[in-house]
This record gives structure tokens, sequence and C-alpha cells, in this order.
């Protein structure tokens, strides 16, 4: 077989596709990030009829190439929270607004086997629009975050994906020195929120791509 680690994840991919399904997720399944993002802004998005779009901190999103093709769109309202120029006032406020867009963009932590969706949050606007608010919900997804149940999403999530985000993000935490969640009392605490979205409510509003390549953390 050629390329036998992509055929192995092209079987499981296919699996948890079936799985989101029977949940009511909409999804969809990309080879790579280019096709990802073609998937994205040929399909997807036309389909929306969106007047209005935002999204949340996701390395997935950014290595599709999606942010640097959407932000200075001009067939419907950007809300670029990263946007270098904003205040932290005007970010929070921009993240609150958010909410009531057409369409939030977002990556995941994990994505159960079974179907379920499972993040940890610091601010609490990437899970928040994952709950309710925007009209529609696009997860982005590599391979990587693929997981057997919701105990194991727990862990790596706690363990490996929580401190890696600290280091990236420079944070001042015990885990950046430790590489391993200590439960800190830290004001630069990132591990505030849990959700698992175990259905898409209603059907079809969650929207998820996955992506057959190692993206994010």
């Amino acid at each position: 077989m050629k390329d036998p680690i992509k055929n192995f994840w092209k079987l499981k991919i296919e699996n948890v596709k079936e799985a989101l399904e029977s949940n009511n997720f909409e999804v969809f399944i990309a080879d790579n990030s280019a096709d990802a993002s073609k998937i994205v802004l040929e399909n997807i998005i036309p389909a929306l009829d969106i007047k209005s779009i935002s999204w949340g901190g996701s390395m997935t999103f950014i290595n599709t190439g999606l942010y640097d093709n959407l932000k200075n769109q001009k067939n419907f309202k950007v809300l670029d929270i990263h946007d270098k120029f904003l205040s932290n006032d005007e970010k929070t406020e921009m993240r609150r607004a958010a909410l009531l867009t057409d369409l939030f963009i977002t990556g995941t932590n994990a994505v159960t086997e079974d179907g379920y969706l499972v993040n940890l949050d610091m601010v609490g606007n990437r899970v928040g629009a994952l709950t309710f608010g925007p009209k529609n919900v696009l997860v982005l997804t590599g391979r990587n975050k693929i997981v057997p149940d919701i105990e194991f999403a727990m862990e790596r999530i706690k363990n490996y994906v929580a401190p890696a985000n600290a280091m990236r993000l420079d944070m001042k935490t015990p885990c950046i020195k430790t590489g391993e969640c200590s439960e800190c009392k830290s004001s630069a605490r990132i591990c505030n929120t849990w959700t698992i979205t175990q259905k898409s409510f209603p059907k079809k509003r969650t929207k998820i791509v996955l992506i057959n390549e190692d993206l994010g953390l």
C-alpha cells in the first residue's frame, strides 16, 4: 500500500463521520488543509448565504489559510477577533458580538470516536458559540484530535493540549514549566470552562470538517 498511514486515518475518519452524523452534526471529509479550505469556501459558506462571520482562537483555522482568505472579505460583515490593533476591551466586545453572527468558525480540542466534541476554554467565547448564539458553527479539526472516548479526551486536553497552549501563548502558569496540569489558581489559567457537545441542535447547525492531517494541538 502506497500510504498506509493516510489510509489508516481515512478509515477511522469515515467511522467518526458516521458517528457524528448520527448525533445530528453535518460532516465533511478533507484530504488535507487545502482541500478543507476549498470545501469551506466553495460548498459550506455559499450554501449558508451568510451576512456576518467571526471565529475563535484556532491554530487549525489559521493553518488551513482560511483566516487569511476570510478576514478581508467584502461579501459579509467580518468580526476579526485576531485583529492586533484591537484593545482588550474592544476584543471583549467583539467576542460578545460574534455570538450573534451567521457563522462562527472554531476548532475543537477533541473529537471522540462515538461522535462527541470535547473542549476546555479560558475566556468562554469559543465554547459559548458552540453551545448557543451563532446561527451556524463550523468546526475544523485535524485527525490528531480524534480520541477513543470522553475520559481519554479530558486527560489529553488537561495534560497535553492545555500546557502546550499555555506555552504557545506564553502564559504565566505552572504547567509551562512542568508540562502537566496542577489545577493551578493562576489568574492566567486557561482551563476554565468544559463543554461536551453530544449532539448538534438544531440538526446540522454545527458543521464539522474532518481533515486527514495532523493540525493544531
